[in-house]
């Protein structure tokens, strides 16, 4: 009995030890571990690009007209984008705009158009909002006759009470007006060509003496004699009418969209003025030799102000 009282004492501060630290912490293994949210993917920006620089930096020997007829622009436009009162007075070294300032974007909503039917939820008088679903397609509701009057008689009140109501008496539309009927009748305008729509024609008749070539002659020479007439190639608006450019004698350069312009240069006399507007094949210049050797047209197409082969625009001869 003494030796179970003494095993008794000597047992229970093991067991009291035990039972005072809290249980182990169970590890989870079935689980790895916890995944990273996923980042959201910010949308990038889409810029739009124009293959034209934004700046030129003028160079030795560089007119203000030779610096827009590179960039595919009217000197007056650049001059207006620099604030330059002079377009002469330009120098060496300093920067100039040649592509129109950015504009204030402007936000178009576009309307929300869907089929899906509308869901309507009645709230019931002291309700939370909680109701019975009810599905109305919009498109039927558009579809959907509205209801008229008709003119009182014995008859209406009798399909009225029989529950007949649907009767509608006929639409009445004003006629239209003489006016309004022209109007409608006027075709719609023909929009502006644009790019390799445009109609060409050679804007003389002599031999070629140059051809374009890349990184080399910037258009093709045409040989004449003094005094022949020079045709614009294809309709547009007198850009520049000058001597501001040298090399080029007496110069018309004409815009015919947003993306080409046409050069004619060395001509003897300049029959337009800058700012009329010429058609295809009208005479605007008189060939000669002024810059140049011999009496000739150097023609030039320019694509955003860019020389392009004139040879690949021009009808085939």
């Amino acid at each position: 009995m003494n030796a179970t009282r003494l095993i008794l004492a000597l047992l229970l501060p093991v067991i009291a030890g035990c039972a005072s630290h809290a249980p182990a912490p169970v590890e989870d293994r079935g689980r790895g571990p916890a995944a990273e949210k996923p980042k959201l993917a910010v949308p990038a920006v889409l810029v739009a690009t124009d293959s034209r620089a934004v700046f030129h930096t003028v160079k030795k020997g560089e007119t203000l007209y030779s610096i827009a007829l590179d960039s595919g622009q009217d000197y007056r436009d650049v001059a207006a984008w620099n604030n330059l009162e002079n377009p002469n007075l330009i120098k060496i070294g300093q920067q100039l705009r040649v592509t129109p300032p950015d504009s204030s974007a402007v936000a178009v909503t576009k309307p929300v158009t869907s089929s899906a039917p509308v869901e309507i939820k009645p709230v019931a008088p002291g309700s939370s909002g909680a109701g019975t679903s009810i599905s109305i397609n919009t498109d039927t509701l558009k579809r959907e006759p509205k209801g008229g009057k008709l003119p009182w008689s014995d008859d209406a009140l009798a399909k009225a009470r029989q529950g007949d109501v649907t009767a509608k008496p006929a639409e009445v539309r004003p006629e239209a007006k003489p006016a309004e009927v022209k109007a409608a009748e006027k075709p719609a305008e023909k929009p502006p060509l644009a790019g390799d729509d445009l109609e060409w024609i050679w804007p003389a008749n002599g031999k070629l003496l140059a051809q374009y070539s890349e990184g080399g002659g910037k258009g093709v020479d045409i040989a004449g004699k003094e005094g022949d007439p020079v045709l614009a190639a294809a309709s547009g608006v007198v850009s520049y009418a000058g001597t501001g450019l040298r090399g080029y004698g007496n110069l018309i350069v004409l815009r015919h969209n947003a993306t080409y312009l046409s050069v004619y240069a060395h001509n003897s006399k300049l029959l337009v003025k800058e700012k009329d507007t010429v058609a295809r094949g009208q005479k605007i210049a008189e060939m000669g030799s002024t810059d140049t050797e011999s009496p000739r047209l150097h023609f030039e197409i320019r694509r955003e102000g860019k020389p392009a082969d004139p040879q690949k625009f021009l009808p085939i001869r």
